[in-house]
């Protein structure tokens, strides 16, 4: 089968022919139908992000899956071939360690793929492959940032750094949960256009000399809530603690790798504020996003920027990397 092998030594991804895996005790092969490409997966292979704890040096990219059952392992129970399922982004192993898909073992850019069998999850008949795919990271990852990390209340005032693949849906799961105002932020005018189209109350450009002013007016002078940068870009994170408010939080999603620095400790003392890191989701917070996208609750539809062949993976990433069409997700079918 046609597989995109990330060589991590080399930083190199090579679209090989590799054998179709044979499914292992208590474990489901999976035809694949869709899979996401994400920024981590480019982060993978420029260097930013590196596994930690892949046996050798060779791994299949792709932890957003969605398929069908192909063959079941020995021991398998409840699933049948046929069956509709996206995958969980990863599983923890036996001495409790979190292992994500495409990382520390093998991913959906293939055919096929290998999951152990409690990391599957139904899909609904209505809903597509491709949007289903996604789920489990550019959805999942912003749900839990939203309702657990930050635990967001209704009417709160929130702000939204960087509307891309994780930002774009955290403005819909704003919404969802209803704080407002809901405010993005984005130096792309596509990507302000995408936000507002999407519900957000406004859309700023963080350059504007009255950037400030206007966040304050629109959250009604006592600050932001809660900030979210989903950027990773330390800009964004310094000028969100200008906005903050008291008992202000300030969430941490997207990955940048840089120290972030507090620039009065005074101020953030006597507010109470706080800084939080988020970093993926919960088996359970998947769950729930099938439920709501299976009841019509939440639309994904434009989340699917375009879909290229498995075969054509280095020219999803090359327009991943360089922003090509500002893209939330694009999805390889295999």
């Amino acid at each position: 089968m046609l597989a995109g092998r990330l060589h991590v030594a080399e930083r190199a991804l090579r679209m090989e022919t590799v054998p179709v895996p044979e499914p292992g005790c208590g474990q489901v092969r999976i035809r694949v139908a869709a899979a996401g490409v994400c920024l981590s997966d480019v982060h993978l292979i420029d260097g930013m992000l590196t596994p930690l704890y892949l046996a050798g040096d060779v791994v299949t990219l792709g932890h957003e899956v969605a398929g069908t059952v192909d063959a079941l392992g020995d021991g398998v129970r409840g699933w049948q071939p046929g069956q509709r399922v996206l995958l969980q982004a990863g599983e923890r192993d036996r001495f409790g360690l979190v292992l994500t898909r495409g990382v520390d073992y093998d991913g959906g850019w293939a055919e096929y793929a290998l999951a152990r069998e409690d990391t599957l999850v139904p899909v609904p008949d209505l809903l597509p492959f491709e949007q289903a795919c996604i789920i489990p990271d550019a959805v999942a990852t912003p749900w839990a940032a939203v309702t657990d990390t930050a635990r967001v209340r209704p009417a709160e005032a929130v702000a939204v750094w960087g509307v891309g693949g994780l930002g774009a849906h955290a403005v819909q799961l704003l919404l969802l949960v209803g704080a407002a105002p809901v405010i993005a932020v984005d130096p792309l005018p596509a990507a302000r256009d995408r936000a507002i189209a999407l519900g957000a109350d406004v859309a700023l450009d963080p350059r504007d000399d009255g950037f400030k002013d206007a966040v304050l007016e629109l959250a009604g002078t006592r600050g932001l809530d809660v900030a979210f940068d989903f950027a990773g870009v330390p800009a964004a994170r310094e000028q969100a603690m200008t906005v903050l408010g008291r008992h202000g939080r300030l969430v941490l999603a997207g990955i940048a790798n840089q120290p972030i620095s507090i620039p009065s400790d005074s101020r953030f003392t006597y507010n109470r504020q706080a800084v939080l890191g988020h970093y993926g989701s919960a088996d359970e917070h998947v769950g729930q996003l099938v439920t709501l996208t299976g009841l019509g609750r939440l639309d994904l539809s434009a989340s699917v920027s375009d879909v290229l062949a498995l075969a054509d993976a280095p020219e999803a990433v090359r327009r991943v990397r360089d922003k090509q069409g500002n893209p939330i997700r694009l999805i390889l079918r295999p």
